[in-house]
């Protein structure tokens, strides 16, 4: 079950469990029927679900035993009642996000972002907030949200560390944001890829792309004015950017594929 379906908060999820709360109810079904199901919950592709299909037809239990089975099955029924009640709650909300973001000025700034999509674009616009006179400088919106590391110092030694005491989900915003960016900025992912290459881990890479991000959204912000793609990657040509033959490899790649 936790391989057929990588995502169990899902209405498609819900549905099998309740018409197959086990294996034996799914194998006993009829393939067409089964089929047919996937078909109606948008499921796309006949080899994706042909792959399910067969899966379940070669499954083995873990256990014949009515004593574990029928209680578990029950269970099941229990706790998909109460993620349909959470799914129809979280749907509310994100209508309700949308269309509040939509009607606040600075979406716009915000929905221009590389990646920043339906789910990210309000969570930007809130992390910044529409009080430009709060942070004076990119520096301190870094340091407030814990992409800035920490530097301390003891006699003659220094070292840096994450930082520990900041708004958890704000940080995580900026962190999920700069790893879509990847997708869709040519300088986003050569500037991952080049922090990659001197040796950062990914989720290093990641933070220090997100720090580099902070700045040049701040500077949106504070102007009113939506990120262009095209104007950055001139500005990084003008000014001799290392990034710049990263770019050209990645360009290149990206024709080949």
């Amino acid at each position: 079950m936790l391989q057929w379906f990588p995502n169990k908060e899902t209405q498609l999820c819900c549905d099998f469990l309740s018409q197959w709360p086990t294996l034996k109810s799914a194998q006993l079904a009829r393939r067409s029927t089964l089929a047919r199901f996937f078909r109606q919950h948008h499921v796309h592709g006949e080899q994706r679900i042909n792959e399910r299909l067969e899966a379940m037809k070669s499954a083995t239990a873990l256990t014949s035993d009515e004593g574990i089975i029928r209680p578990q099955a029950l269970l099941v029924q229990a706790l998909v009642s109460q993620l349909r009640v959470t799914l129809e709650a979280i749907g509310s909300f994100d209508q309700a996000i949308a269309e509040r973001a939509q009607q606040h000025p600075d979406f716009a700034l915000f929905e221009a972002l590389p990646g920043a999509g339906a789910a990210l674009a309000p969570r930007l616009l809130v992390a910044f907030g529409e009080q430009r006179e709060r942070y004076g400088s990119a520096a301190e919106v870094q340091t407030y949200a814990g992409i800035a590391p920490v530097m301390e110092r003891s006699g003659k030694r220094s070292w840096v560390h994450w930082r520990c005491q900041c708004p958890k989900f704000l940080r995580q915003t900026f962190v999920e944001w700069a790893a879509e960016s990847m997708q869709f900025s040519f300088w986003a992912r050569a500037y991952y890829q080049q922090q990659r290459d001197k040796g950062a881990s990914h989720q290093a890479a990641v933070r220090s792309l997100a720090f580099k991000w902070i700045r040049i959204v701040f500077r949106c912000w504070q102007t009113g004015t939506p990120y262009n793609e095209s104007t950055y990657l001139a500005a990084l040509q003008r000014q001799g950017s290392s990034l710049i033959p990263n770019l050209a490899k990645s360009s290149k790649k990206g024709e080949n594929t």
